[in-house]
């Protein structure tokens, strides 16, 4: 029997999300079209950004909300996009699908939601203002599966392609919906319903070329795939099986030259696919835990990890094929210092690996040899938001709202603290000189 990896810690965030990524650098658009921006890294190449704000500086406006999300919002020129779910009365006779786990019936002590009525939304924001400038209904009524009582069923980052705005909500409603700019809803694609442990869901969608890629990972793993949607007609392109238990990872799109790969986390096999048919490339042994953090990939690599129940980072050599458990093409392995849910970042020749609790271990990238551990904040913290990074420096924001500035290098140091005096569960976006935080209320844009 298969060891089942659930614990008490949220999984909804899974931070992940979702990512197109070229390995021999980073994009230079100022759009952060997707989770943790265009290529995924979480990394803007902007500069002179504000690194000091409060209630009284630096915040260019802050919007509310309506209902509840842990959605990244999404930037592209000026339109800002985010998704809300807005939980509604008790439905009598509704309930989450049954749950199996090794033969006997699973119920987790912190699943909730699927008794009520629920109602999708896809917002979208005025960049210069904060002015809502439209919002429309995705879904209304029941869903298919319990959330964690942290969490949301707005918890995947929408992702954009400047064109239309793809919204997602775990196969949740009516499973992925494709609006214009104008709002106007052009269609919707159901890819079947996912059972997520009572948990609810985390993954975002990927956007690569005519393609928005999926990863559906379910409960045991008997219905697990992965499914790629004509982003033009939202029509079915391919889709393909895979043999992994429930994860909230997003897939990461890696690109070198004209190749292209689609890398997927997961507890039993960490598996990459063509994006052109679906067909499996390679595959690892897992890393035996909950896949919730975002892969990350540079330096001829990608960087698998995850962080409960037990810490693993696995960085492997790109270039092959078949089963490469075992083989030469890990580069090396650490054990140590990686969270569950917020995912990680590398930033130049350093990956930065972070716990729940925003303790920072720094390795080379290259070697996975330390450069430091042990990287604290000011005060005890608990974070669910991934890092996000500019201009030499690192952004990690707690659950308390407070982003604890943090210079890149081979020494730790917090050189700022700033709070927006609400929680915050949402990882930021940067775009155009201004870093946008969603609180648990409000949409905040941060500019000097």
């Amino acid at each position: 029997m298969r060891k089942r990896l659930f614990g008490p810690v949220v999984s909804f965030l899974a931070i992940v999300t979702a990512i197109y990524v070229a390995v021999s650098g980073h994009a230079a658009s100022s759009n952060w079209s997707q989770w943790r921006g265009a290529d995924g890294t979480g990394i803007s190449t902007e500069t002179n950004l504000p690194m000091e704000w409060s209630a009284g500086k630096n915040i260019a406006w802050k919007t509310a909300i309506p209902g509840r999300g842990h959605s990244s919002p999404i930037v592209w020129g000026d339109r800002v996009f985010l998704t809300t779910d807005i939980e509604g009365e008790t439905v009598a006779g509704a309930k989450a699908v049954k749950h199996v786990i090794e033969g006997q019936d699973f119920l987790h002590p912190d699943s909730i939601g699927a008794d009520r009525k629920h109602t999708f939304k896809v917002l979208c924001l005025d960049r210069a203002s904060g002015r809502i400038l439209w919002e429309q209904t995705a879904y209304q009524g029941t869903v298919y599966d319990d959330r964690h009582r942290k969490g949301s069923y707005a918890s995947p980052t929408p992702a954009t392609d400047g064109k239309n705005v793809y919204a997602w909500f775990g196969a949740e409603g009516d499973g992925l919906y494709c609006y214009d700019y104008a709002g106007k809803l052009l269609w919707k694609a159901s890819v079947g319903k996912i059972a997520s442990v009572g948990m609810g869901p985390g993954t975002s969608p990927v956007i690569h070329e005519n393609l928005v890629i999926l990863q559906c990972d379910e409960d045991n793993g008997e219905k697990s795939f992965i499914v790629a949607i004509d982003k033009a007609t939202g029509k079915e392109a391919w889709r393909a099986s895979r043999p992994v238990q429930a994860s909230w990872a997003t897939p990461l799109v890696v690109k070198s030259g004209s190749n292209a790969e689609i890398i997927t986390s997961g507890n039993e096999w960490i598996i990459s696919y063509n994006p052109r048919d679906g067909k499996e490339i390679w595959r690892m042994k897992g890393h035996g835990s909950n896949a919730i953090p975002t892969p990350l990939a540079g330096h001829g690599m990608v960087f698998v990890y995850a962080g409960y129940p037990v810490k693993k980072v696995f960085a492997i050599k790109l270039g092959a094929k078949g089963d490469l458990t075992g083989s030469e093409n890990l580069a090396w392995q650490y054990d140590k210092g990686t969270a569950y849910v917020p995912s990680s970042i590398l930033y130049g020749d350093h990956l930065y690996l972070m716990t729940d609790r925003g303790i920072i271990t720094c390795l080379d990238a290259k070697t996975g040899k330390i450069v430091y551990e042990g990287g604290r904040i000011p005060v005890p913290a608990t974070f669910t938001a991934s890092p996000v990074a500019a201009d030499g420096k690192l952004l990690l924001t707690s659950e308390d709202g407070d982003t604890y500035v943090i210079r890149a290098g081979a020494k730790h140091e917090v050189i700022a603290t700033n709070s927006v005096g609400e929680p915050v569960y949402a990882s930021p976006a940067i775009s155009d000189g201004m870093i946008f935080l969603r609180g648990e209320k409000n949409l905040y844009a941060v500019k000097k």
